[in-house]
């Protein structure tokens, strides 16, 4: 039986501060449709742009990663992302009044515990899983990182440091199953070595940590003056450093708990992937840099993947995704010049559309009457109506806006389309969205024959008030 995509049950909020802007604020979690995914909404600004938890929107990868579209960025996202990969939750809306998700205790406890007291709620449409059907490696030898994903019936994950120091080595941490996340990585804190901690505290890059944010290693012999200093800068009696070679202000959940948050951090950056993955990774030394460059590495391979299986045969008699009474609320037109009857499938970065061409379309009586050929320039319109919708998705009440093409490509005509014949349209993302502007490859098909093919670039556009 399929699994269903899931949300959360109602809405819940958790406060605290960015660890590196200091910025003080609250976060809510809300309930969203099917198809949502995840998304941030920065309420504290004008017209509170959303930024989708997408790996195109990544912006950013230094202590921490950090994603921005729509004119706003959100910082620190990973910890966040992983409580709800974690729980299996795969649309929500998260609701945010500062610029930087809040540290806490630098871990992903209280965000889990927080979707915990949501709870958890099945939604109409199935879940859709990333299959990994052959090996992707990532590989930077002078770092000594190596990222290998393989097949696999479930999400499996193994996470291998080593900061080749007597005070954190060689550590393993292992995740055999995405349901022990709470149970088994959730609490486990971010780190640092104070040598790092210093550096961030004389920059002023952390202005919102304190020592209950972190496990702090320690690996060198540091004078009682600078303790003195620590413990005055974090508002603490004392400081001293114990006997394994970490600051006495917390106690570890585990002996390998920084391989643990690592794991975590792996967990959250993938998840801007989008949905949930079915195989086995093995990652040494990974990072968000490597994290975020091996799933733009798994992305990549999907839509190859994706781009060859759209091909003839399709199914024009499954039920579609959406029929023409369901396009006429999306598109201005009307007939006789809507020329789409169906949307057969459509995902991230695709959609399939029809249009069953009759003796009865209203350019037939005056375009070649005795041998009637649908025009191309119609040919081209019926295509550029099929990615109309697709764009148009991308926004959440689509009916307030319009798709304008801005140009059209490369468009070559390689067979007639007569009455009887149904059109199928296969069109494609080339390159991500960017600030409205799409641009798309896109095929047309009678039968299994390639009758049309061209690129087009649209723009969507909010319509005027009335």
């Amino acid at each position: 039986m399929a699994e269903k995509q899931k949300t959360i049950g109602k809405s819940v909020s958790v406060s605290g501060n960015g660890l590196h802007t200091g910025q003080s604020g609250t976060m809510t979690f809300f309930p969203a449709i099917a198809n949502h995914g995840i998304k941030f909404r920065r309420s504290d600004l004008k017209n509170k742009p959303i930024i989708s938890a997408n790996i195109e929107n990544v912006i950013g990868t230094a202590r921490g990663t950090t994603i921005g579209e729509n004119g706003a960025n959100v910082f620190t996202i990973e910890h966040v992302l992983a409580a709800f990969r974690g729980a299996g939750v795969d649309n929500v809306l998260i609701d945010l009044d500062m610029e930087e998700i809040p540290i806490l205790d630098g871990s992903s406890r209280y965000f889990s515990d927080a979707i915990r007291e949501a709870g958890i709620v099945d939604l109409d449409r199935d879940r859709e899983f990333i299959v990994i059907d052959e090996v992707l490696e990532y590989k930077v030898p002078e770092s000594k990182i190596e990222i290998k994903i393989e097949p696999a019936d479930s999400f499996q994950l193994e996470v291998q440091i080593d900061f080749e120091s007597k005070v954190l080595g060689l550590q393993d941490a292992v995740l055999e199953d995405i349901s022990l996340f709470e149970e088994e990585v959730a609490k486990c804190r971010t780190f640092v070595f104070l040598h790092e901690l210093e550096f961030l505290l004389s920059n002023n890059l952390i202005k919102g940590g304190d020592l209950a944010s972190a496990i702090v290693f320690v690996n060198r012999p540091i004078p009682q003056e600078e303790l003195d200093r620590l413990a005055k800068v974090f508002n603490k009696p004392s400081v001293k450093v114990k006997d394994e070679g970490i600051l006495n202000n917390l106690e570890l959940h585990y002996d390998n708990e920084p391989a643990r948050h690592k794991l975590l951090d792996m967990v959250g950056d993938l998840a801007l992937l989008g949905k949930p993955i079915k195989g086995k990774i093995t990652a040494k030394r990974p990072g968000h840099q490597s994290n975020t460059e091996f799933a733009k590495i798994i992305k990549e391979h999907l839509n190859k993947k994706e781009a060859m299986l759209k091909e003839p045969p399709f199914d024009i008699y499954v039920e579609p995704l959406y029929d023409v009474m369901q396009i006429k609320k999306m598109l201005p037109h009307r007939p006789p010049f809507l020329l789409v009857d169906k949307v057969l499938e459509m995902s991230d970065n695709h959609i399939v559309g029809m249009k069953s061409v009759t003796m009865n379309e209203p350019f037939f009586t005056g375009h070649f009457p005795d041998e009637p050929i649908m025009p191309g320039v119609l040919q081209v319109e019926a295509m550029a109506q099929v990615g109309g919708i697709f764009v148009l998705n991308q926004v959440s009440d689509p009916e307030l806006y319009s798709t304008y093409f801005l140009k059209i490509n490369d468009v070559r005509f390689r067979g007639k389309v007569v009455p009887g014949d149904v059109l199928v349209f296969s069109i494609e993302l080339i390159a991500p969205i960017k600030r409205g502007i799409c641009q798309m490859r896109g095929k047309a098909f009678v039968g299994e024959k390639l009758v049309m093919d061209g690129e087009l670039t649209a723009q969507i556009v909010k319509n005027k008030e009335k």
